[in-house]
């Protein structure tokens, strides 16, 4: 005790203890502070929100209040059944996601490990990126219809190729001397592809994945509201006939929730399966 009182009491001791600045280059910070900053956006943003509501700078049934939005999303639940459409859109996105990615990580690792593979699909692969998915729609529902078929398709279309190039670009990050060295100990190709490439790029996949997971419930909407009678979407353009704008915004507030719980579980999934990283240890 008496040594710590002459440690605080001398200034040349108290001055070699090092500061915790708030703004430091990938340095971590308290968890108290995280919960304090994450709760303070939203704080800002629905004061903002409720500023602007009272403000009149649009008319009220244009711009209601986070009141209002909440008590019409409690109403849509409670009064028309609104959890099923909810299901429906998240059974569109978990099924369209999972087609894309059974298609796109193989065909990404492949492409990022073998020049040969990537020669021959790049060219394909690039070209599709760069055309907008909802142009497809008109023949979306020439070919499929108004059902379920089309909606899946064009969340599908919305993702699969640029989640394949991220794939692959993180295939082609591994190390080369990691797998030089497993040819040199003898590894054929596909025991250098199944454990060394593969579990070295798939932390990188998974962040890819979660990346896209994102960009499908961006599609989701646009999916719905053509021809739907089911989902958010539907809800959103059903609500738009009446000018019930609380409600769509509602519906925007529940897709906003509904990703940002599938991005913590995707998080907490690479957390979990990748503990051996550095940014988690």
């Amino acid at each position: 005790m008496t040594q710590a009182l002459r440690n605080f009491a001398d200034p040349r001791r108290r001055a070699a203890r090092p500061k915790q600045r708030i703004f430091e280059f990938k340095s971590d910070i308290p968890l108290s502070w995280r919960i304090t900053l994450g709760v303070a956006v939203w704080v800002i943003f629905f004061s903002i929100w409720q500023l602007a509501a009272w403000s009149g700078v649009m008319p009220a049934i244009l711009l209601p209040g986070p009141g209002k939005v909440l008590t019409a999303l409690y109403t849509l639940f409670v009064d028309n059944g609104f959890l099923g459409d909810v299901l429906i859109s998240v059974f569109r996105v978990m099924l369209s996601f999972a087609l894309a990615c059974a298609v796109a990580v193989p065909l990404g690792i492949l492409m990022g490990a073998f020049k040969v593979v990537e020669a021959f699909f790049s060219p394909f692969v690039s070209a599709w990126r760069y055309l907008p998915a909802p142009s497809f729609i008109p023949l979306l529902l020439m070919w499929f219809g108004a059902g379920n078929t089309q909606k899946l398709a064009l969340l599908f279309i919305g993702v699969i190729w640029f989640l394949i190039t991220l794939i692959a670009d993180h295939t082609k990050a591994v190390s080369k001397d990691l797998i030089n060295t497993s040819v040199t100990l003898g590894g054929s190709r596909w025991q250098v592809l199944r454990s060394v490439v593969v579990p070295a790029a798939l932390p990188n996949i998974v962040i890819a994945m979660r990346q896209m997971l994102a960009v499908s419930w961006t599609y989701l909407v646009i999916a719905e509201i053509t021809a739907a009678d089911a989902g958010i979407g539907a809800m959103m353009m059903r609500a738009k006939r009446f000018l019930h704008v609380d409600q769509i915004m509602a519906g925007i507030l529940v897709i906003g929730v509904l990703g940002l719980i599938f991005d913590y579980l995707l998080r907490a999934l690479h957390r979990r399966a990748f503990q051996y990283l550095d940014e988690y240890s």
